[in-house]
């Protein structure tokens, strides 16, 4: 509460009207299948091929990452696609074990137009949050995928 009630100052300070507008796009009823989209639009035809691959008592988990991570907040104004990208190659490489995952938004961002540079640049902010080894980790990552 203290971190939120100094943003409120701050906003207030710099005449930022409280409260501000929500960011929310999609509700419950199309949260999927817009995530969905976005999955497609950033990944390809994998997600597609991935889904469908997936075992019947595992397709929930796709379901589940489809509406929320997709659907719920790449979804929301705010940010655009590039931006928010790039911040879950920052997120997803700060976790460690997640190279799966690291290599897929590596591919992602390049997708969507970030370029190796940038997905350096990036990562290398983020070394004195991250540490070194998972730094070298996104860093093998970004080289595997695009040499």
């Amino acid at each position: 509460m203290d971190a939120i009630n100094e943003v409120n100052e701050v906003f207030k300070a710099n005449n930022i009207a409280l409260p501000i507008d929500s960011q929310k796009t999609v509700d419950e009823g199309y949260r999927l299948s817009k995530g969905l989209a976005i999955q497609i639009e950033i990944f390809g035809d994998v997600i597609t091929k991935m889904r469908e691959n997936a075992p019947a008592n595992q397709r929930h988990i796709q379901d589940y990452l489809s509406a929320f991570c997709f659907g719920d907040f790449y979804t929301r104004n705010g940010l655009d696609l590039k931006t928010r990208e790039l911040l879950t190659l920052c997120i997803v490489s700060s976790l460690g074990g997640a190279e799966g995952q690291v290599k897929a938004h590596v591919q992602g961002n390049l997708n969507v137009g970030n370029e190796k540079e940038t997905l350096i640049t990036a990562i290398t902010h983020c070394l004195p949050y991250m540490g070194f080894p998972r730094t070298l980790n996104a860093l093998a990552c970004i080289n595997e995928i695009n040499p």
